[in-house]
């Protein structure tokens, strides 16, 4: 049910909303490094193989990674406005996923097969680009693929380069129709139903890939110490987006109380449901929890990890809230305590903020459910990489599509009998 007092919120004043911390990002890259520094960082992240872990700090420097997620979040809205698209809770989670993996593994040279494969199939359907550009958005969680083959494999520099944006455009144009048909798969309780989608087509390369001899490398490159600076600027994100949502919500939360009651099932667009401004109070509150519980367990804030959390706050507008993603981190917390894996270690870490994409499970069934689904999930995803070979940058997404698809057919039926 939409709520009734819902504050509107002008399509322009949003879109300055958005481009603000695109912008705040951008130029916070000068803030860590000198223009010459965050030039030759960035270098080294556009020819980097980009796999999964690949830390474009590590790889770079702090700048060039704020820098890159910066200029992609600027490119995705400004995507958006020429294509004349409404900011929905949809799209303020399919860019700021797009921000928050531009700190380990999209950047400006491997994104772009991708969309034009997507624009393809809309052309061959004769529909408009701005019905699929959300799942163009969402699909460069393959950029890796475009990335590894150019570089990684070590090919010609002309071969590579256009071999793998080739791949790239056929996997996008692959996007739009699987990613439709797989929603059925787990019923709308995974969030990341494009995260499933394109963790299938990265299995199916990295097979086709592996038949002939290519292997990708493991990769577990990450960079540390950088919480005190990193937190203390994160903080004053997430603040500033509650403050600045509190004021567009008519100088109020009301209203919060009642977008706390919505399960997160698929579709969940709370910038519909519940407005603009209580949507960035609610990415502010889920932006500064995630950032608590890195901090909690002595976690490192590095490139992944902050991919994890921009996601927890962009789909802060697209089904996620405190209330159906706690029980969620307390279930891959608790798995830690009989398992081999510590819980400030950055894949477990990630377990745990990405796997608030199992939302809809806790919010539809109740907070035992959502343990287990959280316990189910860490297992789930520290063993599914190696099938698409870090190609999938949304492992935790195809890992939740999988955790989903077993849990809630087993819930239901014991909750009929």
């Amino acid at each position: 049910m939409v709520s009734r007092d819902i504050v509107v919120v002008k399509e322009d004043t949003k879109y300055k909303v958005l481009f603000m911390y695109a912008s705040i990002i951008f130029f916070s890259a000068f803030l860590f490094n000198t223009p010459s520094e965050i030039f030759e960082a960035m270098k080294k992240i556009v020819v980097s193989p980009s796999i999964l872990l690949t830390d474009y700090i590590s790889v770079g420097n702090l700048g060039a990674a704020f820098l890159n997620s910066g200029l992609l979040l600027l490119i995705a809205l400004f995507i958006s406005k020429l294509n004349k698209v409404s900011i929905s809770g949809p799209i303020i989670a399919s860019t700021f996923i797009i921000a928050g993996f531009a700190f380990f593994g999209k950047n400006i040279y491997n994104i772009w097969g991708l969309f034009l494969g997507v624009y393809v199939y809309s052309l061959t359907q004769d529909d408009s680009f701005n019905k699929f550009i959300i799942v163009a958005f969402f699909g460069t969680g393959l950029a890796p693929i475009i990335s590894q083959i150019s570089f990684g494999f070590g090919f010609d520099p002309v071969f590579s380069i256009l071999i793998s944006n080739a791949i790239g455009v056929i996997c996008g144009f692959l996007l739009p129709p699987l990613a439709n048909h797989f929603i059925s798969f787990h019923q709308g309780f995974s969030l990341y139903n494009v995260g499933f989608t394109i963790g299938i087509i990265g299995s199916l390369f990295m097979s086709i890939f592996r038949s002939f001899g290519l292997e990708n490398e493991t990769q577990n490159i990450l960079s540390a110490g950088n919480n005190k600076a990193l937190g203390f600027y994160f903080i004053c994100l997430f603040i500033s987006m509650i403050i600045l949502g509190f004021f567009l919500n008519d100088k109020s939360f009301k209203g919060y109380k009642h977008l706390l009651t919505y399960t997160g099932r698929l579709v969940a667009d709370f910038v519909n449901l519940s407005g603009f401004g209580l949507s960035l109070i609610n990415m502010g509150l889920l932006g500064l929890l995630s950032l608590l519980y890195v901090l909690l367990i002595n976690g490192d804030l590095n490139g992944p990890v902050i991919g994890g959390i921009f996601t927890v706050v962009g789909f802060g507008a697209f089904g996620k809230h405190p209330k159906n993603v706690f029980f969620i981190v307390i279930g891959v917390y608790i798995a830690t305590i009989f398992n081999t894996w510590e819980p400030n270690s950055t894949n477990v870490i990630l377990a745990a903020l990405f796997g608030t994409c199992l939302a809809p499970i806790p919010g539809k069934f109740g907070w035992k459910y959502g343990i287990i689904a959280g316990i189910l999930h860490l297992s789930v995803v520290m063993n599914i990489g190696y099938l698409h070979g870090g190609m999938n940058l949304y492992n935790n997404g195809f890992a939740g599509g999988l955790v989903a698809a077993f849990l809630v057919p087993t819930i239901e039926s014991f909750r009929r009998g």
